[in-house]
């Protein structure tokens, strides 16, 4: 079927009369609703899950399949020799870039058996929360922490071993103070600190 010029305009000419007699109230634009508030155990949750699955997929998909195909080692010095990063490094970038963003947020692996000091328990709640991961490893835990003036929340989940590559360097490292751990065991904990609005 085709339309000719003057049936176009005479169409258009319909349309335009029909938007020009609508109320004017309805094409107001409303300012938007706040969007509902997260609590931050849910954000915590949300970044949990993210950051679980990409250590996975780093540790699983790249580090394991490269070692067993003899491309490339993970190694604790990787910057300095031809390879890449263990999976507890490539979690320290990812968190360093993470806290260079300027939101607040920060995570880290700690453990009660750390290989460098640095990542044992920096505070009595986060010894507690992973003595409480080694009873109910699924329970994530929980609490409101200070620092100065400012209030963070924090949420500690358990970190398990899940390949053989991460028991093997925890086992045999050096400085390693625990070397029985076998695939599936805890290893430590994901602390995830998120500020608190005053």
């Amino acid at each position: 079927m085709n339309i000719t010029t003057s049936q176009c305009f005479l169409l258009a000419s319909l349309l335009l009369t029909s938007v020009a007699i609508v109320p004017t109230q309805d094409l107001q634009a409303t300012a938007p609703s706040p969007p509902p508030s997260l609590s931050p155990e849910k954000v915590s949750d949300y970044l949990h899950s993210i950051i679980e699955a990409d250590r996975n997929i780093y540790t699983t998909y790249v580090v394991k399949r490269m070692q067993e195909k003899g491309i490339v080692l993970a190694r604790e010095d990787w910057e300095s020799s031809n390879a890449i990063p263990l999976p507890a490094q490539f979690l320290h970038y990812s968190s360093k870039l993470v806290a260079e963003s300027g939101h607040g947020v920060r995570f880290r692996l700690i453990s009660l058996w750390p290989i460098h000091r640095r990542n044992g328990p920096a505070t009595e709640f986060e010894r507690k929360a992973l003595e409480d991961l080694q009873d109910a490893p699924d329970t994530p835990q929980r609490g409101i922490v200070t620092s100065g003036k400012k209030k963070f929340f924090q949420s500690i989940y358990a970190d398990k071993g899940i390949t053989q590559a991460c028991i093997i360097c925890h086992n045999s490292h050096p400085l390693s103070p625990k070397r029985d751990f076998q695939v599936g065991d805890l290893m430590g904990g994901v602390v995830i600190t998120i500020p608190l609005d005053e």
